[in-house]
This record gives structure tokens, sequence and C-alpha cells, in this order.
């Protein structure tokens, strides 16, 4: 492949309750960034972040869904064509986790 070109394309679902770090842990992997205010997602936002891996281009496209309920609906649809999925909770609340049994 030519300079600049892409030689693998995936895409990942970030996936848990609200205010549990999803949205920080993309922006801190894509864009190295860390806010101490951020904003809840509504429905899905992505991020895109390019490595290069035993010598071919990679960009992974991290998508990030909403953790509240009321946008489950919506959200899951984001899940087609997704090669794997993180799950997120915070370890200081218990029922964060609780609630990834409920997730498709």
């Amino acid at each position: 492949m030519g300079e600049g070109e892409i030689d693998y394309v995936f895409k990942v679902v970030v996936v848990g309750d609200s205010a549990v770090g999803k949205t920080q842990l993309l922006g801190r992997f894509a864009k190295d960034q860390f806010f101490l205010d951020s904003k809840s997602t509504i429905g899905v936002e992505f991020q895109t972040r390019t490595l290069t891996l035993h010598h071919k281009q990679v960009k992974a496209q991290i998508w990030d869904t909403a953790g509240q309920e009321r946008y489950r609906a919506v959200t899951s649809a984001y899940y087609r064509g997704a090669l794997g999925a993180m799950v997120v909770y915070d370890v200081t609340r218990r029922a964060t986790f609780d609630h990834m049994a409920g997730l498709p």
C-alpha cells in the first residue's frame, strides 16, 4: 500500500452505564486528553486513531454509546459491524457491573 493508506479498519463499541468513564477512556485513547468535567453522551459518538502495528496502518474506530437506559434501543443498532466491545463499569458502584448482564 502507498504512504498514508490504511491497511485495516476495525470498529469497537464501548458500552456501560452512564457516568462510568466511557467517554474519558475514549478521549484518552484517541487524543490523549482527559477532562474532569464532561457531559453525558447522547446517542452515539465515535473517534478514530490510526496506529502502526507490524508495519501496517490500522485505523481504530471507537464508538462511545450513551449509558442511559432510554438510549439503549438506539445505541444497540451501532453494535452491527463491530469486531468487539469494551465493557466499562465503575468498580466503586456494584450496580454498574450488575447492569452489564442486561446488555444485548
